[in-house]
């Protein structure tokens, strides 16, 4: 599975979100394991996605990953930002193994909306506002979005080069081959409908 950046830039909107969710329940049904190569900005905002639900859809998205008892394995390429990072098969809702490139990007949200949040009263004051915001920006994307932040604070297995991607999915793939999935004694759960 992964996020398409042609399309919405990769965020998740309600068809998306619905459409993954599906798609996870059927790999879990039929014991197919989850490889998740990610690059979402976030979840799509605006009045129409409230209206249809996103919030639901995208609770979908969260129960069936964290229901899922196959391999799941995720491979962050570029952006993994906020809420949608965590639905999309995250190290927080117990993926097996997660793995960032070097140039992925890890945050609450973009540079350029936290540092405008962080630093709006300098921003503001500066005689030039929008060499202030770049530099600002930069220095945000330096100390706080690598994966190399990540991988310290436990939320990445490791930092892999692309031209490795193929290699480590295939070792991973057999080192999870023997899996065995434990669910909770209870009848079912209680997937948001």
């Amino acid at each position: 599975m992964a996020n398409q950046p042609a399309v919405l830039a990769g965020a998740l909107d309600n068809n998306a979100s619905f459409k993954a969710a599906r798609f996870v329940r059927f790999c879990d049904a039929f014991n197919i394991p989850l490889v998740c190569l990610v690059d979402v900005p976030g979840f799509m905002p605006g009045p129409e996605q409230e209206h249809g639900g996103i919030i639901r859809h995208g609770a979908k998205l969260l129960y069936a990953f964290t229901e899922a008892t196959v391999p799941r394995i995720t491979v962050i390429v570029r952006k993994a930002y906020g809420g949608a990072y965590v639905v999309m098969n995250s190290k927080h809702i117990h993926c097996d193994i997660n793995y960032a490139w070097p140039t992925a990007e890890i945050a609450v949200m973009g540079p350029r909306g936290a540092t405008e949040v962080i630093h709006r009263r300098e921003i503001e004051k500066a005689a030039d506002p929008e060499a202030m915001l770049n530099e600002k920006m930069e220095t945000y994307r330096k100390h706080f979005m690598n994966p190399f932040l990540a991988a310290k604070r436990g939320y990445i297995d490791d930092v892999i080069f692309p031209r490795d991607t193929r290699h480590r999915l295939i070792r991973t793939l057999q080192f999870l081959e023997s899996k065995k999935g434990g669910r909770p004694d209870r009848k079912h759960g209680n997937i948001p409908l």
